[in-house]
């Protein structure tokens, strides 16, 4: 299937992405490291890794275009609900201390790649941190192009280097069954513009 509606992959139960718990990478990550201030995680689906920041003292926030994936990260974390919000990336507005994502980038089309660049740009204070986990090697089918849409290391680094200082990228030991060595870790922090 190749997904272009959001809502309707999660109105009938087709979400491959949705494993039912944080993303390893990223809890494993945060074991080691900590994050302060205000953190917006894009495209959070049904909330698991706005949950396991929360759990350990982080203030986030989860956004996603599909109000189907809103509406069950509310359900799934009542607690919580009012840290979800259901709009589209490119024309929320807020200022935020971290964006933390799991593979939001690739699963966009490649040609919204500055796009989504420019939007964390907007949304991160100054010195703000991304901390993303990007697909560089996605396991695709025979003949399918995504999403997920890969991303090389060096797109990446080209992607952000203008506007963003690497602080740390590694290719994390835990993953999903199955993405082991696929993913990109990648910590950049936001620079302010060259005059």
């Amino acid at each position: 299937m190749n997904i272009t509606d959001w809502n309707q992959a999660y109105q009938e139960n087709f979400t491959p992405w949705d494993k039912g718990l944080p993303a390893p990478p990223l809890v494993e990550w945060l074991a080691g490291h900590t994050l302060s201030g205000r953190v917006l995680v894009p495209g959070c689906g049904l909330g698991h890794d706005v949950a396991h920041l929360v759990s350990l003292g982080v203030d986030a926030y989860g956004l996603d275009i599909a109000p189907t994936a809103v509406a069950r990260a509310k359900e799934r974390h009542p607690a919580l609900a009012e840290r979800f919000v259901c709009a589209d990336l490119f024309e929320f507005r807020g200022q935020y201390d971290a964006i933390v994502e799991h593979t939001c980038l690739c699963a966009l089309p490649p040609e919204w790649r500055a796009k989504y660049r420019d939007a964390v740009i907007s949304l991160l204070k100054p010195e703000g941190l991304l901390v993303g986990v990007f697909y560089i090697n996605p396991d695709m089918d025979p003949g399918e192009t995504g999403p997920p849409f890969g991303i090389s290391t060096e797109e990446l680094t080209a992607l952000f280097a203008e506007r963003f200082q690497i602080v740390e990228s590694q290719v994390p030991a835990a993953a999903y069954p199955g993405r082991e060595g696929r993913e990109c870790l990648r910590v950049l922090r936001l620079t302010s513009p060259a005059c």
